[in-house]
């Protein structure tokens, strides 16, 4: 059942997929229309799942389910993953390729590989102050909290030179 994300509790799961690049505007309003329909019939074992999603910046798709109605299961999942696999698919675009950063350069959003990610750092080219997407939070509290972070605070602190 498709609910709006902002209702949901902040114990809720989420998955975030970010995208190589923006989305026009057509395709947004495609995807919604996407996302509104998988969500709406999206399923564990035959009941609902009251999930929400939201795009932010035009290449972020999260999903949040609230797990204390019904947990998502493999084939949940599965089908989940199917879903974007198809957007993949569709509008020529990666979402799943994990092994990818994206970052704040002012109003920019920037989406670099991790090499390209750390020789930056290397270069001093960002610092433990450039804001980073910590796609790796697992709840709506996480990602209120700790999506948008500084990179000194965030996993990316690794690649930074003190």
């Amino acid at each position: 059942m498709l609910v709006d994300f902002y209702s949901l509790p902040e114990e809720s799961r989420v998955w975030i997929y970010q995208a190589n690049r923006s989305f026009t505007d057509d395709e947004l309003r495609e995807i919604q229309q996407k996302l509104d329909s998988f969500i709406e019939n999206w399923t564990a074992h035959g009941s609902n799942l009251n999930a929400g999603y939201v795009i932010k910046y035009k290449r972020f798709i999260v999903i949040g389910l609230n797990q204390n109605l019904n947990k998502a299961t493999g084939c949940s999942i599965d089908a989940s993953v199917h879903f974007i696999q198809e957007l993949e698919k569709d509008y020529h675009v990666d979402l799943l390729d994990k092994m990818n950063v994206s970052f704040k350069q002012g109003d920019y959003i920037a989406y670099k590989s991790l090499l390209d990610f750390k020789q930056m750092a290397k270069d001093k080219a960002i610092s433990k102050q450039t804001v980073v997407f910590n796609n790796l939070v697992n709840t709506i509290a996480e990602f209120n909290d700790h999506w948008e972070v500084p990179a000194g605070e965030s996993w990316h602190k690794r690649f930074l030179k003190s």
